[in-house]
């Protein structure tokens, strides 16, 4: 299974508006308690933290831990201020990371 993400937000909103921004990523998620076919168990995959940047400057972050969904989905508000381009991270365990970008219209 490939890593994909996908984000929602608006197509273009008002300066000064409350937007609900969501994030789904599909990621090869192990838990790290399950043996594979040897008895071997699986090193643990998981999604450890994700961030989002407005033109480089942060606007939401979060830590997860192990209890999180196999493919979180990560919704927060923020106030559109100005267009620009919004920049998402997820980084995981064994040095797991993927990046995308998505375009802020503010009118």
């Amino acid at each position: 299974m490939s890593t994909r993400a996908i984000i929602t937000l608006p197509p273009a909103v008002r300066a000064g508006e409350v937007i609900e921004i969501r994030t789904l990523i599909a990621h090869p998620m192990e838990t790290g308690h399950r043996a594979d076919a040897q008895g071997q168990v699986v090193p643990r995959r998981i999604i450890r933290r994700f961030s989002c940047k407005l033109d480089g400057q942060p606007v939401f972050s979060a830590d997860l831990h192990p209890a999180m969904a196999a493919n979180p989905l990560i919704a927060f508000p923020l106030r559109a201020q100005r267009s620009g381009t919004l920049e998402f991270v997820w980084e995981g365990d064994e040095g797991f990371s993927h990046a995308q970008s998505a375009v802020l219209r503010v009118t």
